[in-house]
């Protein structure tokens, strides 16, 4: 893997990343395939969407089909027949959010599935090798996301547990790895507190790793915490390797982000906005829901290029929602990824024209003057 920063405009950065499966342009948002599908969307769809690279999940595929059924398949990319780059986090995550009685050890994590009870245990090892099982281009290592809130304490052995595992995982990844040009990430733990934070930056780079990420975050901390842990992280992460925040987030989130110097990003924000009657718009959220639409014959947003934002009224998708039509999961996630993927394609063009202040502004005035007014104010 190669990354290649073309431009900045202030911290933000213009760049590619370059994979066995094709070039990822970022500043890049990465829709969430967590068993194999983005939810509610075809494969092309998302393609023909703007994005380059989509996330899978570990733990949701190690427990069903099983890492080892899906490479005799072969492998991820044809078996949900996506053709681009694929970026797999290690499970820990979820290890930590949804399984049942997990007990946790310099090993590993030894853990029931949320599914059926059955119990599993989870090293750095075994992460990577089910990583690579999978075929993901971009593998992350196995890490204890540190819960918020936490003592510095708490924050600092988890820290270090990570670290451990970090170095485990490296030499699980060059045991595995084909020499295909797949990479390895790091990801920087640390809590909220600087120290630590930048020590967990410092370990890394020692490992030495194809990309970082900052972990551990859009746990709880509020976009403000969020954001200041950025500021003091993001300058000691290396110009010249991706940075990828994982988690996160709101379209502000993303913007905010971006403009502190990150690259790349997941959240499954759109899609479940999408599956709970919520569009995202250049106006800020719409609630579907509301009964304020349910005679309303105008689109979502009629200057859109998404059929989904544009083509269907208002009142259509409100029904929809109402009466829990799968339809409705599909028209809002369709009009949310298209938004998310829009966004990122006008951040990296104002990226490279300079423009980027002015782009920002913009889009707080967009968001500031809401929705447009119910259909009987009008």
């Amino acid at each position: 893997m190669d990354f290649i920063l073309h431009s900045k405009d202030g911290q933000a950065r213009r760049g590619t990343v370059i994979t066995p499966r094709g070039e990822i342009r970022t500043p890049a948002f990465m829709p969430v395939g967590t068993a194999g599908t983005v939810k509610a969307m075809y494969m092309d769809q998302v393609k023909d969407l703007g994005a380059d690279i989509v996330l899978g999940n570990t733990y949701h595929l190690m427990l069903r089909p099983g890492a080892e059924e899906v490479a005799a398949l072969g492998g991820l990319h044809s078996f949900m027949k996506w053709d681009g780059p694929i970026l797999t986090d290690s499970g820990g995550f979820q290890v930590m959010s949804l399984s049942k009685l997990r007990n946790m050890s310099e090993e590993g994590v030894n853990f029931q599935s949320h599914i059926d009870g059955r119990s599993y245990m989870l090293t750095p090892e075994r992460s990577i090798e089910i990583q690579t099982l999978l075929g993901a281009n971009i593998r992350m290592i196995l890490d204890e996301c540190t819960p918020f809130p936490a003592t510095e304490k708490q924050a600092r052995d988890s820290m270090a547990l990570s670290t451990r595992w970090a170095e485990r995982s490296k030499k699980a990844f060059q045991q595995y790895d084909k020499g295909e040009g797949d990479a390895l990430f790091g990801i920087v733990q640390g809590g909220i507190y600087e120290s630590l934070r930048l020590e967990s930056v410092s370990n890394l780079l020692e490992i030495c790793f194809d990309g970082y990420a900052v972990g551990g975050l859009a746990v709880g901390e509020g976009q403000e915490e969020m954001l200041k842990v950025l500021d003091f992280i993001v300058p000691a992460m290396p110009e010249n390797k991706p940075r990828y925040l994982m988690g996160v987030g709101t379209p502000e989130d993303l913007i905010q982000a971006v403009s502190r110097g990150i690259d790349m990003f997941d959240c499954v924000m759109p899609t479940r906005a999408g599956r709970h009657g919520l569009a995202y718009t250049r106006k800020g959220k719409v609630n579907l829901k509301n009964a304020r639409h349910a005679n309303d014959p105008r689109p979502l947003d009629e200057e859109s290029d998404c059929p989904a934002a544009s083509q269907y009224s208002r009142a259509y998708l409100h029904h929809l929602v109402r009466c829990g039509e799968y339809l409705a999961a599909m028209l809002l996630t369709w009009n949310n990824l298209h938004y998310y993927q829009s966004l990122m394609q006008e951040m990296r063009k104002n990226i490279e024209a300079g423009t980027f202040d002015a782009f920002v502004e913009a889009f707080y005035k967009d968001q500031n003057e809401g929705d447009i007014s119910p259909i009987d104010k009008v």
